[in-house]
């Protein structure tokens, strides 16, 4: 693995000389608006772009993910799989015109995951610029219905009915660079959503006001006690409801999210959380609504993991000081089917999940240089033990 990392050396200087080209990806990628169930368009350009980049083979699976694929020198070996997630939290109602500067692109989206599918689709190109070839074929995959309610549906179905083995899997982030995530915790995404009728609340001389009543959740909820261990918490992310600022709210709602990292812990919160809805509803009257969006188990590969080993080397040899931090994205659903994979970030950047995003582009060569290292760590064998 020595002569591959010292290799590196000269790599991100080598990626600025076809930083074009990959900036070119990241404006016209991340132009496309692609909401959650509303990626086809990013797809087709994505599918475009490996087709335009010579792989040896371009499809799309039984659920619409776009994959290239790059044929490796021994067919024995499994394929290393390498995947963004496509779509983004920003639709055609918002401005997708990118602004690009000498050291900064901004627009919606392309932190959260514009540069990473941008990345994937630049890498083709990447490789043939260096050089470089596999053992194991190389699998470029852009997913759909990864974000909130999509509940991470493009990947379950990809790696679920993948014909063969996964050797191992690399999920690219747009950031922070310094990322190197290789365990999830469990997670539950829910809305409670209150809704007070027109005949108001029984028992009550004033109407109900739901955006109160949520509050009322709230309070109780803020006084559940939560572990030191198993590590728990519930992070209450959103609310919205009324009509305008004399009018009582007939309908609100509430966001919320339950993480652990035992799944025990996060399906005992829940139901705490069920029961305090239940009887906030049964008090006020009123209807109230408990929804699961999305979940994801726990899952994890230890420290000593070799390729958490290797990617770890791989960034401290390019500079890139470690941040260990969960990730309940694609790598939660590798990870479950047993398959090792880690998730790192691509780059530095601003307001990261708002639409004056801004990246910058000069950790990004690093960023997938250590992308790049770490594919090599696995095609040398570090997964096959």
């Amino acid at each position: 693995m020595r002569s591959f990392i010292d290799q590196l050396d000269e790599c991100p200087a080598k990626l600025r000389a076809i930083k074009e080209t990959i900036i070119a990806n990241i404006v016209f990628l991340g132009q496309i608006p692609a909401p959650t169930f509303h990626e086809k368009q990013r797809a087709i350009k994505f599918l475009d772009r490996l087709v335009e980049s010579d792989v040896d083979e371009c499809t799309t699976d039984g659920y619409q993910n776009p994959i290239g694929i790059i044929r490796g020198r021994d067919n024995s070996q499994a394929p290393i799989v390498v995947v963004a997630h496509l779509d983004t939290a920003f639709g055609k109602d918002v401005d997708h015109n990118f602004v690009l500067t000498e050291k900064m692109i901004q627009g919606p989206g392309v932190l959260d995951n514009s540069v990473g599918v941008a990345a994937i689709a630049s890498l083709p190109v990447i490789f043939k610029h260096l050089g470089l070839r596999f053992d194991s074929d190389i699998i470029l995959a852009g997913v759909i219905q990864s974000l909130g309610k999509g509940n991470l549906r493009g990947i379950r179905h990809l790696v679920k009915t993948w014909p063969t083995p996964i050797r191992a899997a690399v999920c690219i982030e747009g950031g922070e660079l310094g990322r190197l995530s290789y365990y999830s915790d469990g997670m539950t995404r829910c809305e409670i959503k209150c809704t007070i009728s027109e005949r108001g609340g029984a028992e009550h001389r004033f109407r109900p006001n739901a955006i109160l009543v949520l509050h009322e959740v709230i309070n109780q909820m803020l006084e559940i006690r939560l572990p030191q261990k198993p590590r728990s918490r519930v992070i209450i992310g959103k609310i919205s409801g009324g009509h305008k600022h004399g009018t009582v709210a007939y309908e609100a709602t509430l966001g919320l999210e339950i993480q652990s990292d035992a799944d025990r812990m996060v399906k005992a919160l829940f139901n705490d959380i069920k029961d305090i809805v239940t009887g906030i509803g049964h008090e006020f009257g009123v209807k109230m609504d408990l929804k699961t969006i999305s979940n994801v188990s726990a899952a994890r590969l230890k420290f000593n993991h070799p390729l958490v080993k290797a990617s770890g080397e791989v960034m401290r040899h390019l500079g890139i000081p470690i941040i260990g931090d969960p990730s309940e994205s694609e790598l939660s659903i590798f990870l479950s089917k047993k398959i090792p994979a880690v998730t790192l970030g691509l780059t530095r950047g601003e307001n990261y999940q708002q639409p004056n995003s801004r990246m910058e582009i000069e950790p990004m060569f690093k960023g997938i240089a250590q992308v790049i290292g770490t594919i090599q760590a696995i095609d040398s064998g570090v997964c096959d033990e």
